[in-house]
């Protein structure tokens, strides 16, 4: 009988520290539980309860689906939490435009590209995480993905991925690996090979790492609400012109092709890991990915740059403090070492997680590893007037046209005199709206004005237009606010020759419509 009140006390006391243990959490003392530590039970869990929760992530085939199996996930890791998601498929490169214009109808939680940070924190649009959870995510990331999370050195979102930039794939049987240092011995290669050399020139995103390579910057900045009124630009400059000089190498040479989206031909293409199935394809066992190489104008070498970004993952500020916490804590899961390793292996996303870049089939990817030598040269991407990427484009056209310095001058004069029109546009300029893509013989260097009417609605002039053509309208000669299909969507394309005008009725936020209306 004593031998089993001492059995019956003993296995009280295991009880009450299985308990305890099963409620203590690492936030910050709080009795929540991070989805991969200990578990409360449903009863015991302060934060039980169902959620009706909204979510926008990358539009592409299978993310929603898996996202949607993550979820389950962390609700089978927190027993009580009980997420019912509507999940959305958009672009992150458009998601920070679409949350700006209406913060109040934004989903709770949304993935972005980094370059859109700084406006989602002046709308008011991010619950920067707090406490352990700050800490962890600070801890668990590589410091490029956790400084393009932050602001000012606060974190307001959610590292995703450390994969946006571009790097080299090559032609290993025509292209030596020290060759692919060089810049002028790959040009050498592809054109005694009959190859090309794919490099996208005529898009600033690219056309800038020629700039970057010699040291020059070009930095915005905005005011806080939200505009911008500075910009610190050493593009005109003799760094500029060594750029310029550098840039024409390839643009004048009968291998280069600035098409980087498809491989045709290819003996070398600068892109990024979105085009790494692509390359293998391509390239097959002769596949070589390498970071970008250098250039040398008088006797110096220059290590091209490139622009780097992340991927995050926001959450919009609640006014239910359980629900932010929420919302907080699923947002930590969906971002951890599980998840991004799974879409790693889904989706070949590099992860920003030092534990899931640490893994073999992450180190073992020639894509990602690329990626990484190359980020050693790269810039963030941080935020940049929307006319900026028109301005700066033709660049690589002027390089290739250039019969002299002079020419190579005057192109950079000409860039510059565009960056201070932008600066003092007119409020009536910076409200105008246009038409603008590959119509009337321009190829997206051309807003044709479209006159204000009643009631939101904006007519161009009777334009020409034939059927594949493509085009959008924008507003300030810029493209953070556009429409296509729908606002920042993809672009209208022209299904029948004839004179059209083109119609929008806008709602003066993220709402509006574009038609075609035939002119006899």
């Amino acid at each position: 009988m004593k031998m089993s009140k001492i059995l019956s006390i003993i296995l009280a006391l295991v009880m009450i520290v299985a308990c305890f243990a099963a409620c203590t959490t690492p936030n910050g003392g709080e009795e929540t539980t991070a989805p991969n530590g200990d578990q409360p039970t449903p009863e015991t869990n302060p934060l039980a309860g169902t959620y009706d929760i909204t979510m926008w992530v990358s539009e592409k085939e299978g993310v929603a689906d898996q996202f949607k199996q993550q979820i389950a996930a962390f609700m089978a890791a927190n027993p009580g939490i009980v997420i019912n998601a509507q999940i959305e498929g958009v672009t992150e490169a458009d998601a920070g435009s679409k949350v700006v214009a209406d913060v109040a109808t934004a989903p709770d939680i949304y993935c972005f590209a980094q370059d859109q940070l700084a406006r989602l924190v002046q709308a008011a649009a991010l619950a920067a995480p707090g406490g352990d959870i700050a800490t962890a995510i600070k801890t668990a990331n590589d410091a490029g993905s956790v400084a393009a999370a932050s602001v000012a050195g606060q974190l307001y979102a959610y590292p995703m991925t450390s994969d946006n930039g571009y790097y080299l794939y090559y032609d290993t049987s025509i292209i030596s690996e020290t060759d692919a240092d060089s810049l002028e011995a790959i040009i050498a290669a592809c054109e005694a090979n009959g190859k090309k050399f794919r490099f996208a020139l005529e898009n600033a995103w690219y056309t800038a790492s020629f700039f970057f390579a010699t040291g020059c910057h070009s930095n915005w900045t905005m005011t806080s609400e939200g505009e911008f009124n500075a910009v610190d630009d050493t593009f005109n400059s003799p760094e500029g012109m060594v750029a310029m000089k550098g840039m024409q190498k390839l643009a004048q040479s009968p291998a280069y092709d600035s098409n980087a989206d498809i491989f045709t031909d290819a003996g070398a293409i600068v892109t990024g890991i979105w085009n790494a199935g692509a390359a293998a394809d391509h390239f097959g066992a002769n596949l070589g990915a390498t970071d970008l190489p250098s250039f040398t104008v008088d006797g110096t070498s220059y290590h091209l740059g490139s622009y780097t970004g992340n991927k995050l993952m926001g959450v919009k500020p609640q006014t239910d403090s359980k629900r932010a916490a929420v919302l907080s804590l699923l947002a930590q899961y969906l971002t951890g070492e599980e998840c991004q390793s799974q879409r790693f292996a889904s989706f070949e996303w590099g992860p920003s997680n030092l534990a899931a870049q640490a893994s073999p089939a992450v180190q073992a990817n020639a894509s990602l590893a690329a990626l990484a030598k190359q980020n050693a040269f790269g810039q963030p991407q941080g935020q940049i007037h929307g006319s900026w990427w028109d301005i700066a484009k033709v660049l690589g056209a002027d390089a290739k046209n250039a019969t002299s310095d002079a020419d190579l001058q005057t192109a950079l004069d000409n860039y510059d005199a565009a960056i201070d029109a932008v600066l003092n546009m007119s409020e009536d300029a910076k409200n105008a709206w246009g038409v603008i893509g590959s119509i009337c013989g321009t190829a997206w260097d051309t807003d044709f004005p479209m006159t204000e009417g009643p009631d939101g609605t904006y007519t161009s002039e009777v334009l020409e237009l034939k059927a594949g053509e493509e085009f959008k309208v924008r507003q300030g000669a810029s493209w953070d606010v556009n429409f296509g299909v729908e606002f920042n969507g993809a672009n209208i394309v022209v299904e029948a020759d004839g004179k059209y005008q083109v119609v929008l009725v806008w709602d003066g936020a993220q709402g509006g419509t574009v038609t075609l209306v035939p002119v006899e």
